[in-house]
């Protein structure tokens, strides 16, 4: 009988993740904090976990190397890269909803933006605003925090709670990312009583980080008196914090004794209450 492998069983839950994909959520969890930089030797030992053979990783980091994900360092023969400009740009915006305790306070007032381009709609959606009909975007309190200056903002409270509901159903797709965070608790609850190897630790967090990053980044992190009653996002939240803080212990370990960057091992981590309560 083989040994019991709480990664293998997790992935049959998931599916394998996409390469590219995954090396940027290796990026932003475990390489930002400590430097930024990794030797790709390093992301190799990750990836064998996967299953990924040496030509699928050259090829991905070749591909993420020229649309500015990443940026490599040749050193003889070694390579070391780091997140490049484009990389930088979207996991700096990203960090704080992935990592996030819970939605922000709620003022009661909507935020409603009439007129903008492409470029000011994607920031905006970024930031968890939702379209209406005629091309309006709306958001709720703190969504306009770091926006160009000059975007025109209107701020209003609601008449009441069916109006509100009326507003989130209009503007955002709740319903099909509320079938995703079932899927996650499906894919991740099983982790809670499962028996974690400490060389799978690592490997783990990746997947939880990078399941959880594709959901959370298309929620707009509305309070809870505009979700659904059966909302489960709060319900995978709770679970993605839970058993974050539970691989990280080994996760980090492995991070010490194997990461490398061009002066050797890797500096420790410099990530501080992530999904803190």
């Amino acid at each position: 009988m083989s040994e019991f492998s709480a990664l293998r069983a997790t992935l049959a839950r998931t599916g394998a993740p996409r390469i590219a994909s995954f090396i940027v959520t290796i990026w932003g969890d475990a390489v930002t904090p400590r430097g930024g930089s990794l030797w790709l030797g390093s992301l190799q030992a990750i990836l064998d976990r996967f299953g990924c053979s040496p030509g699928q990783v050259r090829t991905a980091m070749s591909r993420l190397t020229e649309e500015g994900w990443l940026a490599r360092n040749r050193l003889g023969r070694n390579s070391f890269y780091r997140l490049g400009p484009r990389g930088e740009q979207v996991f700096a915006a990203a960090a704080a909803r992935i990592y996030a305790a819970g939605a922000p306070d709620w003022d009661g007032r909507f935020r409603l933006v009439l007129l903008t381009d492409a470029a000011m709609r994607e920031a905006l959606q970024a930031r968890g605003f939702g379209s209406l009909p005629g091309g309006a975007m709306i958001g709720v309190a703190g969504d306009v925090a770091g926006l160009p200056k000059g975007v025109p903002v209107i701020a209003g409270a609601v008449r009441d709670q069916a109006e509100a509901q009326l507003l989130v159903a209009r503007a955002w797709p709740l319903e099909a990312l509320g079938v995703g965070y079932r899927r996650f608790l499906d894919a991740f609850g099983p982790l809670r009583g499962a028996c974690v190897a400490p060389e799978e630790a690592l490997p783990l967090r990746l997947l939880l980080v990078h399941e959880w990053r594709r959901l959370v980044l298309r929620d707009p992190l509305l309070p809870a008196a505009l979700l659904p009653e059966d909302w489960a996002g709060g319900q995978a939240r709770d679970l993605a914090g839970a058993l974050y803080r539970r691989l990280d212990p080994d996760a980090e370990a492995w991070l010490d004794a194997e990461g490398r960057n061009e002066a050797g091992l890797l500096p420790p981590s410099a990530a501080r209450d992530r999904f803190a309560a």
